[in-house]
């Protein structure tokens, strides 16, 4: 019998063709992105945590002088005090905006009469700059809290409220339509044997719609988390960190001075000072990646697998 040659397949062999040309140019088409990365994120990153360890007035003049930075910056209140502030703000705003944000998309997806208006209403404050925002709740808060005879800068726990106002207003839009997305991908007949089993709206919703949704949970929480924890430029435009508060020893602390704010004023307050901010900022990233991952970590052991 003879032999019958089998014919290469034409899906493979059109596979083939197109990725062997790819492979052989990769580098040329990598080298760009990869040299920017470099230039514009490894080597600031690595040149951040050498500076870390020196003072210095510009980087060039940088001289080393081992972890004193790292030790003036756990001894200094201030920056303790930012610590507590942003992680009790970072708690409070990522419950409320999830929450809130995950019950909007809720109504949202359930039929209801101009659903895409709302969506866009919604969403519109997230594409306003956070300085600008915080400059136009500041105003708003005085027009109102002068009424009551306060003032938004007269209390910490006004400014902490301004503050986590203004977060949810502008974020609650954007994390509203990820989980509309999340939600719109429920598979419809589990919705339905959920019905013909006897499940009410209630069993439904922790049953099925919030477990099924938890990668929208996952990417959510992040977002806020970090969105949160390096919170800057409506801190700096709504209270700039005031009230102010003297500790024991006459140090002044701004009481609603978040970290990346502290950080900020750390290093313009002047030049023996910046080998202290810069040794503020990498723990502030090590702090903000840990608890990232963390979450991440944890709300993904949550996830079902469709």
């Amino acid at each position: 019998m003879k032999k019958t040659k089998k014919k290469p397949d034409a899906a493979a062999l059109n596979s083939v063709l197109v990725r062997r040309p790819i492979q052989r140019c990769f580098p040329i088409f990598i080298f760009p992105t990869f040299v920017a990365f470099m230039i514009g994120f490894l080597y600031p990153f690595l040149k951040g945590i050498y500076l870390s360890f020196c003072t210095f007035t510009t980087p060039r003049d940088a001289q080393f002088i081992g972890f004193s930075n790292y030790v003036k910056a756990f001894g200094d209140a201030s920056f303790v005090h930012a610590f507590g502030f942003t992680a009790l703000f970072t708690v409070v705003s990522v419950v409320a905006i999830n929450v809130f944000a995950f019950a909007i998309a809720y109504l949202l997806t359930q039929n209801i009469a101009g659903a895409n208006l709302f969506r866009t209403v919604f969403f519109m404050p997230n594409l306003i700059g956070g300085i600008v925002l915080g400059y136009i709740w500041s105003m708003i808060f005085d027009g109102v809290l002068r009424y009551y005879d306060t003032y938004l800068l007269a209390k910490t726990s006004y400014g902490f409220w301004g503050l986590l106002i203004l977060m949810c207003w502008q974020q609650i839009g954007y994390m509203m339509i990820i989980y509309i997305a999340g939600l719109q991908g429920i598979p419809e007949d589990m919705m339905e044997a959920a019905k013909i089993d006897g499940a009410n709206k209630w069993q439904s919703l922790w049953r099925i719609t919030i477990p099924n949704v938890m990668p929208s949970v996952t990417i959510c929480v992040f977002l806020t988390l970090t969105n949160s924890f390096k919170l800057f430029d409506q801190n700096l435009a709504l209270t700039g960190g005031m009230p102010t508060a003297f500790q024991e020893g006459g140090e002044i602390i701004n009481t609603t001075e978040m970290l990346a704010l502290n950080i900020y004023k750390t290093f313009y307050t002047g030049a023996n000072t910046r080998g202290m901010a810069q040794a503020k900022a990498v723990m502030f990233f090590i702090l903000v990646a840990v608890f990232a991952l963390a979450q991440l970590k944890a709300t993904r052991t949550k996830e079902v697998q469709q």
